[in-house]
């Protein structure tokens, strides 16, 4: 248990997606314009993460891996479907992403119109395909600890984003020069939290 919640807390403060390796900007630009918004997709990506990244851990290791599919015939023991590992993470993305649309609009047909385009276009947020490839070359031992490594990089970007648009709506008010206006102070605020951010690595686990 504690092994889990280490890992947890190391993906959502120290790997963090967004102010550690920078996956997600478009998104995390584009719709961190006000706090429901933001609210509303960082739980969509969370979400996301937090059951794409187990079930392409169960692909990972009961299919695509050299020895996978021993499991199903000593006669498969030699094959290796390593090669198939993009295109299958991000099919299982890509469906999670679909049914993740249709409930939203189902059931939040303003926030639905609200994130516009980008509720789609987290099928192709690179934190997402990052989720499964970082699960993929830490190699953890059990479904459990990349469920929770899912889970964690998901909130980690869900604090970033709900972050930076609480910042954004403050600083309308600011008086902030004019070439900086925009996403110009944004990118700023974003290289400032991400220094905030790296004091957390010293947090031992």
């Amino acid at each position: 248990m504690e092994n889990l919640v280490n890992i947890f807390v190391k993906s959502v403060f120290i790997d963090n997606m967004i102010f550690a390796y920078f996956l997600g900007m478009c998104s995390y630009l584009a719709v961190s314009k006000t706090v429901k918004t933001s609210v509303g997709l960082g739980v969509a990506v969370t979400f996301v993460l937090g059951i794409t990244v187990p079930i392409n851990y169960l692909i990972e290791n009961y299919v695509l891996k050299s020895g996978a599919l021993a499991w199903l015939s000593p006669g498969l023991a030699d094959v290796d479907l390593s090669f198939l590992s993009f295109i299958m993470f991000i099919a299982v993305i890509a469906s999670i992403v679909q049914l993740v649309e249709m409930i939203i609009e189902k059931f939040s047909p303003a926030l639905y119109n609200s994130l516009g385009i980008f509720l789609p276009l987290i099928a192709v947020n690179c934190a997402i395909l990052g989720g499964a490839l970082f699960m993929q070359e830490r190699e953890y031992a059990t479904i459990a600890e990349a469920t929770s490594f899912g889970l964690g990089s998901g909130f980690g970007w869900f604090l970033a984003i709900v972050g930076i648009a609480a910042i954004r709506e403050k600083i309308r008010y600011s008086n902030v020069p004019a070439p900086l206006k925009g996403l110009g102070i944004t990118f700023i605020i974003t290289g400032l939290m991400g220094i905030a951010f790296m004091s957390f690595m010293g947090i031992k686990l």
